[in-house]
């Protein structure tokens, strides 16, 4: 099950180890926020966005990684992944809006000998 705040659990609960499907259901959720955002961004076509976009997302996982105490190793790793992330991430956001607008396109298409009359 999906649970927010399994840190605040007392006992057995908050150790519970997570199913493939917790996992896979949080990976799905991480994904989905990722593309929204990013189909969001990309809809202006403005590389300036995506680029400070990238920026702020970096930024953001140094800050959260710093509590954590991870060596420089494992940081850098956790950055070249967010990257790798966010790549995947615009591709895929830049080819649903790809197929979004060519199927608007293909449904707004009229054929040419329909005139009533």
């Amino acid at each position: 099950m999906l649970i927010m705040d399994r840190d605040c659990k007392r006992g057995g609960e908050r150790f519970a180890i997570p199913s493939q499907g917790e996992v896979q259901g949080k990976l799905v959720v991480l994904e989905v926020v990722a593309i929204t955002c990013l189909r969001e961004v990309l809809a202006s076509k403005n590389a300036f966005a995506v680029a400070a976009l990238k920026k702020k997302v970096l930024r953001a996982m140094k800050v959260q990684c710093a509590p954590f105490g991870l060596s420089s190793e494992d940081e850098k790793a956790a950055l070249e992944y967010a990257c790798e992330f966010f790549e995947e991430a615009s591709k895929e956001a830049g080819r649903q809006g790809a197929t979004k607008v060519a199927t608007k396109s293909a449904g707004t298409a009229r054929p040419k000998g329909s005139v009533h009359g």
